[in-house]
């Protein structure tokens, strides 16, 4: 047996209740959470599991063949739509799952099927989702390729890398030392956008891990984004506020501050969800599996991207609480001036009179 799992990754929206819409689509799809078979229940902890929606089918002509997919959608509840064809043939055939592999090569050919089922899941969900937002544009797409047998003979790196070359000892290296077995019957090689998995058992649990670690570095991207926006915003609006009188200046500072505290209090919220999306605890196996994906999608830089902006952007609402303080405490100075100079002008006039 051979399969494709063509996946791709989109932010909707700050939250999703999760309970609420399982109730509200029980009736018309096929519905589930997502629970993991192999390990046992306390090896994998995620606080609300997501909702899995199987959509049923669709077909795509490509090269004189049809083909058909299965299609799946998992909603999280941190505002995420994960969408998932998949394309399965009986037949125990490398070659097949090469050409295959090779023909939708970066998804080439599928990007309308995503759209067109994103655009149904999307008008459907928008109206319960605090802070709807979708850029269809903007997304995190990964492919899984699986066999029931493990063949040391082939060559997987056309298959991961989406084109035949001769490829080099370097690339060949850094392609492959993604690489993870459980038995001596499976093999798992997880590279930075697809990953083939080997195993006479269907590793549903690989699917999920693989799926959730692309989503959870999905999210850090895409609020990476957000920040760089948001303090972009900010340098304009202080470099705005510059130019005011010294009233209104201080007063946009604190609009500023007021906007900077908002922001912060609700990314720094999301961003702690996202790195708590799912912990991996008692299986080995499943967390090596998972720290060398989320290694590969390079997770780390993504955190410290998004730390590091937040800090700057705490830094800068520091400096414009100080600023604030330092010219109120100056309007006040001008205010204590003032009065004693009316005192001063009082008192010689009386002396005079």
């Amino acid at each position: 047996m051979i399969a494709l799992r063509f996946y791709r990754i989109y932010d909707i929206g700050l939250e999703i209740d999760l309970d609420w819409l399982e109730r509200e689509l029980a009736a018309s799809f096929h519905i589930a959470r997502t629970s993991f078979r192999r390990v046992k229940p306390k090896s994998i902890i995620m606080d609300v599991p997501p909702l899995l929606i199987k959509m049923g089918r669709s077909t795509v002509e490509k090269a004189g063949r049809t083909f058909e997919f299965t299609v799946f959608a998992r909603i999280f509840d941190i505002g995420v739509i994960s969408l998932c064809f998949v394309y399965e043939r009986p037949e125990s055939d490398f070659a097949l799952l090469e050409e295959t592999a090779l023909l939708f090569a970066e998804q080439e050919g599928l990007s309308d099927l995503f759209l067109s089922h994103l655009k149904t899941l999307t008008e459907m969900l928008k109206s319960h989702i605090r802070g709807f937002a979708l850029s269809p544009g903007f997304f995190e797409d990964y492919t899984i390729y699986l066999t029931d047998w493990v063949d040391e003979s082939i060559d997987p790196l056309p298959l991961l890398a989406g084109e035949k070359k001769n490829f080099s000892p370097q690339m060949r290296e850094e392609i492959l030392k993604g690489t993870q077995s459980y038995t001596k019957e499976d093999l798992a090689i997880l590279s930075w956008d697809s990953a083939l998995l080997c195993n006479p058992d269907s590793p549903t649990d690989l699917f999920d891990l693989i799926e959730f670690a692309n989503v959870q570095v999905f999210e850090l991207r895409y609020y990476d984004r957000e920040l760089s926006r948001q303090m972009g915003k900010m340098y304009d609006d202080i470099v705005l506020a510059d130019k005011l009188p010294p009233f209104r200046r201080r007063h946009r500072y604190r609009l500023i501050m007021m906007q900077l505290m908002q922001n912060n209090a609700e990314i720094s919220e999301i961003t702690e969800k996202v790195n708590n999306l799912i912990k991996v605890t008692e299986d080995i196996y499943y967390a090596r599996v998972y720290a060398s994906v989320l290694k590969m999608l390079r997770s780390g830089q993504w955190s410290e991207s998004v730390s590091h902006k937040i800090e700057v952007i705490r830094d800068n609402y520091s400096m414009l609480s100080e600023e604030v303080r330092i010219q109120h405490s100056n309007y006040l100075e001008w205010i204590v001036i003032v009065l004693i100079a009316l005192e001063i002008i009082m008192a010689l006039v009386e002396g005079l009179m």
